[in-house]
């Protein structure tokens, strides 16, 4: 029997039939996404070490190239060789790292715990100096009786939240502590490779490359290995650029709060450095837990408080940060805000920091490809060509 490939029922039981198998091989393949994610963790859980290792590595070597860069320009050091000058940045860079440890865990960490742990002994005293001076307020204006037991409602579900949040934070703390112990071992192997992976950084990146031209041609090879040193430069300037803006925004907002001697001082300017991070979003992110932990103890300095986080972000935002990070991005705030939802949404915190960089990167190359294409049409390659079109 001939087949009219031409006829119109033919060509739609065709496309049906294709249908059908492909929504049969989802289903089968879906069916089977638990034991799939089972076996992505079971590599993860082997690789862990060397995932660790490598991020160690990656973060270690801003400080290890700032020593090689400066610490040999003494007059002392300048004949050391090469591989003696490395090994002794190498030391000097987990000597660094050690001293941060030292100092965070035997005088921050102390102090950080105990003024968490005042705070939260002393949550219910300030809640109910709050509570008792919002009734007087909302008193002193004469508002309506349903209108007061709505507010009154609202405050109940919000103090039930923060003691909730209270009697938590202490048990979260211990289960966090607990989860990093027992990575111990995982950390100790991370920091041995990352060692090896320091002292012959170059040759492995040789190693790498030799192995993307026995894959690709020479043209392709160059423009991979081209994109990467880009993905590298713009991470690296962020990453590290973040981090130094972060402690500066920490120390000042620190001295800032001590001299007009505001409570727990040492907690918030940790929590508004630790999360100024976080692109965009970091300074409201740690402003508003810091503010509602004042307002418990006086609502006048929580208002001072509001003030000086915003000078301070101000600061950053005009002064200091555009001094560090320069132009490491080169998107728009639009692009930005973007990148930080969905890599949040996707990642959590760890994508809300890293998704403005690797946004950008993608970013990048897509203009790149658009630009390059419409070059080869003889076409403008500028956008506001195209606004009147």
């Amino acid at each position: 029997m001939k087949i009219n490939w031409n006829n119109k029922y033919t060509t739609i039981s065709v496309y049906a039939f294709l249908v059908t198998v492909a929504c049969m091989i989802f289903y089968l393949e879906f069916s089977k996404i638990q034991s799939i994610n089972y076996r992505v963790g079971e590599v993860v859980s082997t690789l862990q070490p060397f995932i660790v290792g490598f991020s160690f590595a990656y973060i270690f070597n801003f400080i290890l190239k700032f020593y090689e860069k400066y610490l040999f320009e003494i007059d002392s050091l300048k004949d050391v060789k090469s591989k003696a000058r490395r090994i002794i940045s190498i030391v000097f860079t987990y000597a660094t790292v050690a001293l941060i440890v030292v100092i965070f865990v035997k005088i921050l960490f102390p102090q950080l715990m105990a003024s968490i742990t005042g705070l939260i002994n002393d949550v219910p005293t300030y809640v109910r100096s709050t509570t008792n001076w919002l009734d007087d307020l909302l008193k002193s204006f004469d508002i309506k009786e349903e209108y007061l037991k709505y507010v009154n409602t609202e405050w109940q579900k919000f103090v039930e939240v923060i003691m909730s949040f209270a009697e938590d934070l202490i048990p979260r703390i211990g289960l966090l502590l607990a989860n990093v112990l027992s990575s111990i071992w995982n950390i100790v192997l991370g920091i041995i490779i990352s060692v090896y992976l320091l002292i012959d950084k170059e040759r492995y990146i040789a190693l790498c490359k030799k192995i993307l031209f026995a894959s690709f041609s020479e043209k392709h090879s160059k423009k991979i290995i081209e994109i990467m040193q880009r993905t590298n430069d713009t991470f690296g300037k962020f990453i590290s650029g973040k981090i130094i803006d972060s402690f500066i925004i920490w120390i000042l907002t620190f001295i800032v709060l001590s001299i007009v001697k505001m409570p727990y001082a040492l907690l918030i300017s940790v929590i508004v450095g630790v999360t100024n991070i976080i692109p965009f979003f970091g300074p409201f992110m740690g402003a508003i837990p810091s503010i509602i932990i004042v307002m418990f103890v006086s609502p006048i300095m929580a208002l001072w408080l509001a003030g000086i986080i915003l000078v301070i972000q101000q600061l950053d935002g005009n002064i200091i940060g555009p001094k560090i990070l320069g132009d490491s991005i080169g998107i728009s705030a639009f692009w930005i805000l973007f990148a930080i939802l969905v890599a949040g949404k996707l990642f959590g915190i760890i994508g809300m920091v890293i998704g403005v960089p690797l946004f950008a990167m993608v970013y990048s190359l897509i203009k790149e490809f658009v630009e390059y294409k419409l070059k080869l049409r003889g076409l403008p390659e500028d956008t506001e060509s195209y606004i009147d079109i």
